[in-house]
């Protein structure tokens, strides 16, 4: 984005972007209602929609950009990343940032040790008791894992109205998501994917990840020490596993007092041609399909965007309505104790229930 604003400022003299930076944390669980206060530009997450659009701190880009580019950024999302900053009608973010979790590997290290990749949830079993996996178990990622494994056993979570997913289910998910983590290293439980990722690139005690949301740079050469490949997701009951969307999209403040400045910025630096060359070679991970497709991105990526696709393609959307995000913390914070102390599964499922159904409770009309 530093990039982006550089070159934008020099093609627009009269125009000044300066970006501040927050933690990986921040941008998951911060309310976009305090930074809307303070900033005309944010990179936020989808789940975060609803509360915006309850609170009009965000400016509904429909209202400031063409009718045309906003049908190419839909016809060229990367899976669902378009639509998850849609919301109640309007489109409140543009996705120049495509993410979802991935495996990854160091091809050096599976030749070394003569190991295969897994193609299965058993082969990845039996690769992590072999001590060869790092998975990320941070408390956001381990809920996303459990969404994960809730679909792979067939029950799509916030399908039902009266909970996340049934105990039989929920309780089984977790099961699963315990095993593998209990054969990791155990500082995976606080490990975030960058983290993962870090640990492939520069040290030789780990192999293979099986999903953590996708970093193109460690796929670039002078990146990492090692240069560290992406692919799939390795398949559960016959079918691959649906991992869950992430990525980030670029807001607007309804407090901005250059909306069409803002607006201009933001179409530039979602513009395919940005998005495939300035965006890309200043480290970014675009959210344009074209950028995915092309060829030059991915002859320097080792083949990052084009392997992993597919994955992208099939990623689950979370909720964005208005609670999400703080049902989100609670329930990562309540996973993540569970996965250390251990207990009743079916409880952990039980009150996951009950805190979303005080998330969803009916909140009032704040003005912006």
């Amino acid at each position: 984005m530093l990039a982006t604003a550089q070159r934008f400022e020099e093609l627009h003299p009269e125009v000044a972007v300066s970006w501040g930076t927050r933690s990986l944390q921040s941008f998951a669980d911060q309310c976009v209602e305090d930074l809307a206060r303070g900033y005309d530009l944010l990179v936020i997450d989808h789940p975060s929609c609803g509360h915006a659009a309850r609170s009009g701190v965000l400016a509904p880009l429909d209202d400031l950009l063409p009718a045309e580019f906003l049908r190419d950024q839909e016809r060229n999302s990367v899976g669902q990343s378009y639509t998850s900053y849609l919301w109640n009608g309007h489109l409140w973010a543009l996705p120049i940032d495509a993410a979802a979790p991935v495996s990854l590997y160091r091809p050096d290290l599976l030749h070394r040790f003569s190991v295969t990749l897994p193609r299965t949830w058993e082969e990845l079993m039996d690769l992590a008791r072999r001590g060869f996996v790092a998975v990320p178990g941070l408390a956001i990622d381990g809920l996303m894992h459990f969404f994960m494994l809730c679909i792979a056993l067939g029950e799509e979570p916030f399908a039902a109205d009266d909970g996340v997913v049934t105990p039989e289910a929920g309780a089984r998910a977790l099961q699963l998501l315990r095993e593998l983590l209990q054969a990791c290293p155990p500082d995976c439980l606080e490990a975030n994917p960058i983290a993962v990722w870090n640990r492939l690139s520069s040290a030789d005690d780990a192999v293979y990840c099986p999903f953590a949301y996708g970093y193109s740079n460690y796929s670039r050469r002078g990146y990492g020490t090692y240069v560290v490949e992406a692919g799939e997701l390795v398949s559960f009951g016959g079918r691959p596993l649906r991992s869950v969307l992430g990525g980030a999209g670029l807001a607007i403040s309804s407090r901005c007092r250059d909306l069409p400045a803002a607006a201009a910025y933001a179409k530039w630096v979602a513009d395919p041609e940005c998005q495939r060359t300035l965006y890309f070679d200043s480290g970014g991970q675009p959210g344009h399909r074209a950028a995915w497709l092309d060829p030059e991105v991915n002859r320097r990526s080792h083949g990052f965007f084009e392997k992993t696709l597919p994955a992208l393609d099939r990623a689950w959307l979370r909720p964005r309505f208005d609670g999400f995000i703080e049902f989100q913390d609670r329930a990562g914070r309540l996973l993540h104790s569970w996965l250390r102390q251990g207990g009743a599964e079916e409880e952990v499922v039980g009150e996951m229930n009950r805190l979303l159904h005080a998330a969803r409770q009916p909140r009032g009309v704040t003005a912006s």
